[in-house]
């Protein structure tokens, strides 16, 4: 089930690379990689789970709120990591010259179907 929500997310968005589903622990659940593509996205989530981590122990000691998305930019690639649970998020891969506005919408709208599958 996982996997299709993920393809059709990776497939609607201008771009897509490949979608992970992962735990914050650097398990991943799902993954989605588009055709021809030769970036490891499972090593690409689990370090940036890392990082998110950080960010949401940050946000924690701030008291600002949970933390819901983070945006990272390189010089290839946009990565846009979408919080569903507390244990669980989705990273999108988007190409540089993809769609990165559609890939966030892309991410919101389906969230809760990711959300309804782990439970």
């Amino acid at each position: 089930m996982f996997r299709r929500i993920l393809e059709n997310i990776v497939n609607s968005c201008s771009g897509g690379v490949g979608a992970v589903l992962m735990g914050y622990d650097g398990i991943a659940i799902d993954q989605y990689v588009a055709e021809g593509v030769t970036l490891d996205l499972n090593l690409v989530a689990i370090e940036y789970s890392n990082v998110t981590k950080e960010i949401r122990k940050a946000a924690e000691v701030l008291e600002t709120g949970e933390l819901q998305e983070v945006a990272i930019k390189t010089e290839h690639y946009y990565v846009i990591i979408y919080a569903l649970t507390e244990e669980y998020f989705v990273a999108l891969t988007i190409d540089r010259n993809g769609n990165y506005g559609q890939g966030r919408y892309l991410l919101m709208r389906d969230a809760g179907s990711l959300r309804e599958a782990l439970l």
